[in-house]
Parts: structure tokens; C-alpha cells; sequence
């Protein structure tokens, strides 16, 4: 059995920022164990952009945000152990894990649990209907599309208002699909703001607030479902069904920290969060064992996902070394303003409504166009707000992120380097689409100049290698 002064599972955004913490910390044997083949957790799916603002004061897409994390690890000479799967964790730190090179028992001065979340499946929902191809969580999907590059289906109902639902609303619009529907069970949508505006708004997705799907049709293959609206105890009304007809039936309604290791090691579960009581150090109620990110409770934002982990990996690397844990520091003179959710009323008579999503305010901000040519805006908070307001009345700009097809089949993510006119988005996705990668890239390098003479530059949004 080798030791280890810290072990950490997951190597996702919140295990990677515990671990680069342990290390700076003084821990000086810090393990990170990933079942993936590769650093990242999520963030290599999430292709689009606005992570970063807080952490890093830029605005990153998700594989972005996870190198700059790798580049830490690596720096840090920390060692990580991929396509390994922790089997087993004990209440005295012993984890057990196996990989291609065999089982190996690493006792752990502290453990952090990082091994984020699960989405809720159809299983959850209880939806009348047999169990045909094409009921797919939104997560999965996103999955298929940013990392294997294949689409899941072509007509599109999803269920579910959340973030990953909204965002592959609009990267399935890019791709071609039709989304017939979103459709959210709430009287308003769980998504912030500033998703409902670019990812719905701006393809004319509809919206069904107050509905939900009560049936799915179809045997081998989804062909439509029902779709009815609910009352203020969200049973369905008689008399208010609707069939839609669909290829696929998307599911965006929640996610579920992953917690078997949790419960295993004899750490207490929240009724509220389902995941662990930890106490102000992210320590969980076994001794020495720490948890952040969304194993915890699930989070709207990446940049918090990582404080969390710099917490939880400074105090188990304290905890290691016998040190008292300190007076956490991260956030004092931070204020972070909470995403605004949820959108309504977008027409106000004449003048025309727009949902700032400069920061996370989500001011609400109408402008109303005078005959001189000169704009009254109101609502605005800076005076930032008031230039983006009048811009995207008068000419709408959009970053485009998507992904390029390598020579050897790999999907890799890009991004125009500055936002684009909205009209011309799918023009320079048909440009994306016509091209081939050669490989080795790294992060930044630019492989259209002028993308559709819009000024931008399309450009890697992750290093890739040959395999």
C-alpha cells in the first residue's frame, strides 16, 4: 500500500484547483485520480463561452478555463493518475482504485471528494410511454455533439429549462436541428438570463412556461410527444394536450451530486443539497475528508466551483501536515453578484426591451429609438449597459463557439476571438464546417483570418496533440 499526504478524486474544475491549493499549501505528495482519460471533467464538453469572469477576469469557454487549470497541475508536478476508477473509500482514508495497471491501495493523510454530479434521467420522471432511441439528457448530448461530433437527432423537443438544456438549444440550432420546444414544468424558466436571451431569444425558440411532457410516442424511435400545460400543484390540465412531433425528446431537469463514495466512507448526506454536510473548512463530517464543487450542492457558476476547491485543498493539506486549519481568505473583499434568472415581459409597447448581459446583473433595459437618431435608454446601472443596449438594437453581435473536425477524426473546440454580427453566425459556421485541422494545435492559434470578412479571427480554444 503507498501513501500519499493528499488524494484527490475527480479531476474536474474543483479537483484540480483543490489539488494545485494542496500543493501550494506545503502538502508535498498530492494525488489527483481521474476515471477520465484526460484532466478537464466537464469543461471539455462545455464549449460555449462565459467562464472565467470572476476567477480570471476574462471571459474563457469551458475547455479554455479547464488549461489553465492543467497548466497549474502541471507546473506543480502533480501527479495524476487517469482512466482510473476509485472502487472503495474507507472512514480512515484508505482509497481503493483500480486501472489498466491494476488495484492499487493509497493511504491518504486527507481525502477531497471531487467528483462533481449526474444528471437526472427519464427514470426520474415517470413520463407514460416505451423506451424508444432517442431520450437523451441533455448532458449526453451535449456530449455527442462537442466531443464525438454526432448528432443526436434532428427534430427536438426538450424538457427542461436549465442551462445545459438552453445551451444545446442554441448548439443544436447551429448544427442544423430544429428545437420545436423548450419546455419548463415552473411558471419561469431555472436558466440564467443571459442563456435565455442568446440561446432561445435569439432563434426564435419557443418557450412554454407551466408545461410539461406527459407522454412519449414512439417505439423503436421517438416520432412526438405530448405536451400539456400544469396547474399551481403542476398536474397536468385535461383538455390542454398537445402533440409535437419529434425525433428526440432532451432532458435538462437537474443534476445529482455523485455521492457513492461519500456515503461509502460514512460522511453524513444533506436532505436538502443530497450532498455531504461539510462544516466552514470543507470538511465533511468523517475526519480528514474534505468535499467541494458539485458534489457539495450543484452550482451555477465554474469560478465558484474552483474557490471551493482552493478552500477544500488548503485545509486537507493543513489537515495532513497536523496544521491548524486558517481563517479563509479567498472571498474577503469579493462581492459576487448572483446571475440573474429567469426573463419576462421582453415587449413593452413600443420600445423594445434588452436583457444586458454585460455582467451579471441582467439589467433589464429598454430603448426607445427618437426621431433625431438619438436613443433613450433606461434602466442601465453603468454606462456599459447603455452601449451594449444600443448596439444590440442596432446591429446584434454574437462570439461563436463550436468545434472543428481534426484529420484523425478528433473534434476540437473553437471560437472567433471577438464577437460577430448575429447574421453572419451561420454563415461562419459554414466555413467552420468546410475546413480541416491538421494536428499538433495549441490554445489560440488562429485557423481562419477574417472568418467571413467579419473581422474576427476563428481560433483553437484548446491544445491538441497528436494520438
Amino acid at each position: 500500500m503507498r501513501t500519499a499526504d493528499v488524494v484527490v478524486i475527480g479531476g474536474g474544475p474543483a479537483g484540480m484547483s483543490a489539488a494545485v491549493a494542496a500543493k501550494e499549501t506545503g502538502a508535498e505528495d498530492v494525488i489527483i485520480i481521474e476515471r477520465d482519460d484526460s484532466l478537464g471533467g466537464i469543461l471539455k464538453q462545455c464549449i460555449h463561452n462565459g467562464f472565467g469572469l470572476h476567477r480570471f477576469g476574462q471571459e474563457l469557454t469551458g475547455p479554455e478555463y479547464g488549461e489553465k487549470y492543467e497548466k497549474m497541475v502541471e507546473d506543480f508536478n502533480i501527479e495524476v493518475l487517469v482512466n482510473t476508477a476509485v472502487t472503495s473509500l474507507s472512514d480512515d482514508r484508505i482509497v481503493t482504485c483500480v486501472s489498466e495497471n491494476g488495484f492499487v491501495q493509497i493511504k491518504a493523510g486527507a481525502v477531497v471528494l471531487a467528483m462533481g454530479c449526474r444528471e437526472r434521467t427519464r427514470g426520474a420522471l415517470n413520463v407514460p410511454g416505451d423506451r424508444p432511441a432517442g431520450v437523451i439528457t441533455a448532458g449526453t448530448a451535449q456530449k455527442f455533439v462537442n466531443i464525438k461530433g454526432y448528432m443526436p437527432g434532428k427534430e427536438v423537443v426538450i424538457l427542461g429549462s436549465g442551462d445545459i438544456g438552453l445551451i444545446m438549444a442554441r448548439r443544436m440550432t447551429l448544427e442544423g436541428a430544429h428545437i420545436k420546444a423548450v419546455c419548463e414544468i415552473m411558471e419561469d424558466s431555472g436558466g440564467l438570463t443571459r442563456n435565455i436571451v442568446q440561446c432561445l431569444n435569439d432563434f426564435d425558440i419557443p418557450l412554454k412556461l407551466h408545461h410539461t411532457v406527459t407522454k412519449i410516442h414512439g417505439r423503436d424511435r421517438v416520432c412526438g410527444v405530448t405536451v400539456s400545460a400544469v396547474d399551481d400543484n403542476l398536474q397536468p390540465i385535461a383538455g390542454t394536450e398537445e402533440y409535437i412531433e419529434c425525433d428526440t425528446l432532451m432532458l435538462s431537469v437537474g443534476l445529482i451530486p455523485e455521492n457513492e463514495l461519500t456515503k461509502e466512507a460514512g460522511a453524513e448526506i444533506s436532505l436538502k443539497t443530497k450532498g455531504p454536510v461539510v462544516d466552514e473548512n470543507k470538511q465533511t463530517t468523517v475526519d480528514g475528508i474534505f468535499a467541494c464543487g458539485n458534489v457539495v450542492k450543484v452550482h451555477e457558476l465554474v469560478d465558484f466551483v474552483s474557490e471551493e476547491g482552493e478552500m477544500a485543498g488548503r485545509n486537507a493539506a493543513l489537515f495532513a501536515m497536523g496544521r491548524p486549519f486558517v481563517q479563509d481568505n479567498i472571498n474577503q473583499g469579493k462581492k459576487h453578484i448572483p446571475e440573474k434568472k429567469g426573463v419576462k415581459h421582453l415587449i413593452q409597447g413600443d420600445r423594445k426591451t434588452v436583457i444586458c448581459t454585460v455582467c451579471p446583473r441582467g439589467c433589464s433595459i429598454t430603448v426607445n429609438m427618437l426621431g433625431d437618431g438619438t436613443y433613450d435608454v433606461q434602466g442601465n446601472t453603468c454606462p456599459r449597459g447603455e452601449k451594449y443596449a444600443i448596439k444590440e438594437v442596432t446591429a446584434p453581435e454574437r462570439t461563436l463557439t463550436t468545434i472543428m473536425c481534426a484529420s484523425n477524426g478528433q473534434m476540437v473546440p473553437v471560437k472567433t476571438d471577438r464577437p460577430v454580427p448575429y447574421d453572419k453566425l451561420f454563415d461562419c459556421m459554414r466555413a467552420v464546417n468546410e475546413k480541416t485541422l491538421e494536428l499538433p494545435i495549441k490554445l489560440g492559434d488562429i485557423i481562419i483570418k477574417n472568418i467571413e470578412g467579419t473581422g474576427a479571427d476563428l481560433v483553437c480554444a484548446r491544445t491538441f496533440n497528436l494520438r
